[in-house]
């Protein structure tokens, strides 16, 4: 049975050196294929595999940049594929 939604949110003021530090950890856990997100309330662990979708938007206001980053991925439960049998009975 598949687990329900589960979700990680967190927000704060950083400066540049601290989102290139915090954008460099998550390349490496993608690369490495583990991902930990915490901080003192939660935490929540991904692991990417296969392929990923990635997408980058990007506005401009007046007043306030923003970029968004998103990466996606599929995830094959293994107790999905194994140790289930399809049984078919007839009377």
């Amino acid at each position: 049975m598949r687990q329900g939604k589960k979700n990680f949110r967190h927000e704060s003021l950083q400066d540049r050196e601290s989102i290139q530090a915090i954008l460099k950890a998550i390349t490496q856990g993608v690369g490495k294929g583990k991902l930990t997100l915490s901080d003192e309330e939660d935490e929540m662990i991904l692991n990417p595999e296969g392929l990923l979708q990635l997408k980058v938007t990007g506005t401009q206001d007046t007043d306030r940049h923003r970029i968004n980053l998103r990466i996606t991925w599929q995830v094959e439960e293994e107790k999905l594929k194994k140790g289930k049998t399809l049984k078919v009975k007839t009377k």
